[in-house]
């Protein structure tokens, strides 16, 4: 009887308290905070570069608009992209050590310019601190859709598929900067694919959002 006296008096208060514990947090409660900012009609400006090519570097430059349905759905209405387009070092060789034409298939496969339209979906929505000073709200996305584009053979024009991914930066209601990673598939004949991949730096011009 003793030892057992004494065993609960052990016991005894460290239940209590576990018990005064419980009362007083019942429970973990988790929040989800309403995105700050949402977008509506957006019309975007931007620069980029089609890196992967042996022959040649392009520069472009990109304008579009993207109509926001909800916080997380949009339709990438129309984009359009010009491509100034440099030699490699490779192509000058070719050209000038083993007078390779101009005009020959591997050359020609360049984009001049390129439009298409996308769906995007947009998961994630999120803020950071930044050396604990300012809180910067971001956003990820993916996108998918079709392209027409404009190579430099003769029949240049030829359809691709459009996939992609990109993150937006918000610095207000009215102005956010996104950065685009995509690449399309060209279908350039029956059998034969290339791959066109493009790196792009947008600022945005949001209209009609609320905070």
């Amino acid at each position: 009887m003793r030892y057992a006296l004494l065993l609960l008096s052990l016991v005894l208060p460290g239940l209590a308290r576990a018990q005064a514990e419980a009362l007083e947090n019942p429970g973990t409660v988790s929040a989800v905070q309403e995105r700050l900012y949402r977008m509506n009609h957006e019309l975007t400006l931007g620069v980029g570069v089609l890196p992967a090519d042996a022959f040649y570097k392009g520069v472009l430059g990109t304008v579009g608009y993207t109509y926001h349905f909800t916080d997380s759905f949009a339709w990438q209405v129309g984009r359009g992209s010009y491509s100034y387009n440099l030699k490699t070092s490779l192509r000058e060789q070719l050209e000038r050590d083993f007078d390779a034409s101009p005009t020959s298939s591997a050359f020609e496969e360049q984009v001049q310019w390129m439009m298409g339209s996308d769906l995007v979906w947009s998961p994630i929505y999120g803020k950071m601190a930044v050396n604990n000073r300012s809180v910067v709200h971001f956003s990820a996305f993916l996108l998918g859709g079709a392209t027409v584009l404009k190579l430099q053979r003769a029949d240049g024009f030829r359809p691709a598929i459009n996939l992609g991914l990109g993150v937006r930066v918000f610095t207000g209601r009215n102005l956010s900067f996104r950065f685009d990673v995509t690449n399309n598939t060209v279908f350039v004949g029956a059998t034969r694919l290339i791959q066109v991949p493009t790196l792009q730096l947008s600022t945005a011009f949001n209209f009609g959002a609320t905070e």
